[in-house]
């Protein structure tokens, strides 16, 4: 046998080497970046998987971490198909969003993004978080997305524990076509909420869509500063 043969490593060998490099933050820039190349031109499933694992970590200096994250980016583009799953996976594990869903809107229409965020939302709860950071930036993505399933999924969230959850909550519902259906929830949140931007946000949808109030004097009390109610039960800024 020679040297070659005798050296050479099996594609499982190198995928678990050059997988456990791309997260080892010790390792050296060029080791990771080699690996994050190596792993980009295999094209499979579990290549993409160990690529996606260079979002998992932070290097310095900075630079450098964009650097490596902007070439696993690209090298789990070119994948291209055979990505999706292990992406939309990844999405439903990470601490964050942010590249997955780079990535999905690169590679499927607007529409099956949204199937993979739904999804996702609809596995969270409006229970207490220690780190409630990705379901405020799913919420909050909605607010810049339109899907007729939107008002329906984000709606539970107004209840959420989470302030800026419930504000971004608003702020996807009002964003869609569908507000109209949720206008009664929008009244009950206010009713019972206690952080004042997000009543303000709440009142801001009212006066924009030209809603009447259902119940006056119940949310005469609640207004914010700023805000009042005329006799034919419509909000106004003052």
């Amino acid at each position: 046998m020679g040297l070659m043969g005798l050296f050479s490593r099996s594609p499982e060998q190198m995928l678990k080497k050059h997988g456990a490099r791309v997260t080892n933050r010790r390792a050296q820039n060029p080791d990771r970046w080699e690996s994050i190349r190596v792993l980009s031109q295999m094209r499979t499933e579990a290549a993409v998987e160990a690529l996606l694992g260079r979002f998992t970590i932070r290097v310095d200096p900075t630079i450098t971490d964009q650097e490596e994250r902007d070439l696993a980016f690209h090298g789990i583009l070119e994948a291209g198909e055979v990505a999706i799953e292990p992406v939309k996976r990844f999405m439903g594990t990470a601490d964050s969003i942010a590249w997955p869903l780079k990535i999905l809107t690169e590679l499927l229409p607007e529409a099956e993004v949204n199937d993979a965020l739904l999804e996702v939302l609809g596995s969270m709860s409006t229970d207490y978080e220690r780190d409630p950071h990705k379901k405020i930036q799913l919420v909050a993505t909605f607010e810049e997305r339109h899907d007729s399933r939107v008002v329906e999924a984000v709606t539970p969230f107004l209840d959420d524990v989470n302030e800026t959850v419930r504000f971004h909550s608003v702020g996807a519902i009002v964003a869609q076509q569908e507000r109209d259906q949720a206008k009664d929830a929008l009244l009950e949140a206010f009713a019972k909420e206690e952080s004042v931007r997000v009543r303000a946000r709440i009142a801001d949808a009212f006066i924009d869509h030209g809603w009447e109030v259902s119940d006056v004097e119940a949310v005469k009390t609640r207004l914010p500063t700023g805000y009042s109610i005329d006799a034919k039960a419509h909000l106004h800024r003052r």
